[in-house]
């Protein structure tokens, strides 16, 4: 049983609460009120269910199958159809460049398109997302050749994109890749070998364009000599290029979706950007996709919380532990009024919409860096959304994780069978945490890179927010329930940032201990946020959802905030208990 209906009016609550309006008011958003976009949402919202849905589990069973001989794969029956009304319908190129047949509409709402499309199937919505990725890298650093000759189709989702990174020897350590990029005529000749590769080979599009790392040959060792190529499955005439999938990923989990094995051999390719500058364009793809992953871990929460939600409505064991709500006309009571299973289900709800909140916010950061015409205002919306990825990539992952392990349990042994699909969901999210840089990958990113850039400023500039949505709700009396712990939390963040920014100088591997724990602190405080902002606006537009808002935003902090004091004590712990084995010890 598959049970989905898109959280469309959440969505729009949400961007509300954390103001859309000043993504509205721009000149190139001028035309995307929120009306037209919850009109937007509400078609994808109609795809992802009536479309993506039906062949979620279908194509998770039938899987993928590789023709050795010619390195075609052909994808699960309805696939090929499923990704055709995707791009008829325009959803492919909803926030592309108009210049390039795109629609040209605010990041935000692609990043609510694509929650849904992945509670949907997620198999099937890497393969957009990764196109999307290659269009923001070649926005931002190809020719205008070379953008002229790309995003016309890649936009459109007419051909499809791929991200080729991974080497047998060079995984996340990208310093020690291989692959070679040899100038020939106006291009170069690319040799290598790429592992790990989605949708490097599919049966959706005519072509597919390879966003390749390689090395010149007067490349600098490390990775200040990788250079970033475009290089297409086929030539512009149409003539195969040397680039050939030798082979499939046997995985856990995203059966539907084709992780390959692809080899280069003498393939044409296009530098884009500067020689032994190809970090930048990596970067600008790979941030992009940080925030699209982390949202993964929302989309399977939702999905797995409605699930096991309608399970609960259904299931009768045991009886209530009040006497006054037994069924009096049953054998035993339905399984809701059992608090544990209420605590079980409110984990998941509370976080699922703390995150889907923290989500919105940061990609409405995304939208005003870009195109805000204050200077000042780009800075520090950049700010936020160099600090939010990686906390939204990791703790969004691990906690989605967690959360449908969480409902899967709602279920008992129904959940661990097929028929309720919460297995199949706990299987896709969990390459979440391993995908575009490992989690303590992100960690370490947050602590030694984003946490010290510019003297500290982004933290700086988070806290103000923290502290102008406290000044702002100082007013309102009934606000201090949840702008008192959000005060105190902040303060907590901020005391255990300068004790390990203190010990990390003297002793890097101190902070590299405790990272992660670290990383999941700050969510934690930033979850806080994001629900007293709800709170806020929930309490100044009254109905039943602001009524659940408030009760929820109670919930998260009595009970989901807390695990801040533990993760403080791990912290200050430090590394001593970690290094002190030696390697015969483990």
């Amino acid at each position: 049983m598959q049970i989905y209906k898109a959280p469309v009016k959440d969505m729009r609550f949400q961007l509300e609460a954390f103001g859309y309006d000043q993504v509205q008011k721009l000149e190139p958003f001028a035309s995307y009120d929120l009306d037209t976009v919850e009109a937007l949402l509400q078609g994808a919202a109609s795809f992802a269910t009536d479309v993506l849905l039906p062949i979620n589990r279908s194509g998770d069973e039938e899987g993928l199958k590789w023709e050795p001989e010619t390195g075609a794969v052909t994808t699960p029956k309805g696939f090929k159809e499923a990704y055709g009304k995707m791009v008829e319908n325009g959803f492919v190129g909803i926030c592309g460049p108009e210049e390039f047949g795109g629609a040209g509409a605010p990041t935000v709402v692609g990043v609510c398109m694509s929650e849904m499309w992945t509670a949907g199937c997620k198999s099937l919505s890497m393969c957009p997302g990764l196109t999307t990725g290659l269009v923001e890298a070649l926005v931002a650093h190809a020719t205008q050749e070379q953008k002229e000759t790309y995003l016309p189709k890649l936009v459109t989702g007419e051909w499809g994109g791929t991200m080729c990174l991974t080497e047998p020897q060079a995984g996340t350590d990208l310093g020690i890749l291989r692959t070679k990029a040899v100038p020939f005529e106006d291009h170069y000749k690319v040799t290598g070998s790429k592992i790990w590769i989605t949708f490097a080979e599919q049966d959706f599009t005519d072509n597919i364009v390879h966003f390749v790392l390689g090395r010149l040959p007067d490349a600098p060792a490390g990775i200040k000599g990788i250079s970033a190529f475009v290089v297409p499955k086929k030539t512009l005439d149409a003539k195969n290029n040397g680039v050939i999938c030798s082979g499939l990923e046997h995985k856990m989990g995203i059966h539907a979706s084709p992780t390959c094995a692809v080899e280069f051999e003498d393939s044409e390719g296009w530098l884009i950007g500067e020689p032994h500058k190809g970090m930048r364009s990596m970067f600008t793809m790979m941030n992009g996709a940080r925030l699209f992953v982390g949202m993964e871990g929302v989309a399977l929460s939702e999905i797995a919380y409605q699930t096991a939600l309608e399970f609960a409505k259904e299931r009768r064991q045991s009886r209530s532990l009040d006497p006054a709500k037994r069924d009096k006309e049953a054998a035993a009571d339905c399984i809701l009024v059992h608090p544990d299973v209420r605590r079980l289900l409110l984990n998941v709800r509370s976080t699922t919409e703390g995150m889907r909140g923290l989500g919105t916010w940061a990609a409405l950061q995304l939208d005003l860096a870009h195109h805000h015409s204050d200077e000042k205002v780009r800075e520090e919306a950049d700010d936020l959304m160099g600090l939010l990825t990686p906390v939204i990539k990791s703790y969004f992952t691990d906690r989605g994780f967690l959360n449908i392990s969480d409902a899967m349990q709602v279920c008992g042994g129904a959940g661990y069978i097929t028929d309720w699909s919460i297995e199949q969901y706990l299987r896709d999210e969990r390459i979440a945490p391993i995908y575009e840089g490992t989690n303590h990958v992100q960690a370490l990113d947050l602590v030694g890179r984003k946490l010290p850039r510019h003297g500290g400023r982004a933290l700086q500039v988070f806290g103000k927010n923290v502290a102008m949505l406290i000044q702002r709700c100082a007013a309102e009396e009934k606000m201090a329930e949840f702008t008192e712990p959000l005060g105190k939390s902040l303060e907590m963040v901020m005391g255990v940032t300068a004790e390990l920014a203190g010990k990390g100088m003297a002793d890097p591997e101190e902070a590299a201990a405790v990272a992660s724990n670290y990383l999941d602190l700050f969510a934690l405080t930033a979850l806080a946020y994001s629900w007293t902002v709800q709170a806020e606006h929930a309490m100044k537009n009254a109905g039943p959802l602001s009524d659940t808002k408030v009760k929820l935003a109670r919930y998260f902090f009595a009970s989901i905030l807390p695990e801040q004091r533990s993760l403080a004590k791990i912290i200050r712990a430090g590394k001593q208990h970690i290094m002190a084995f030696d390697v015969e010890e483990l």
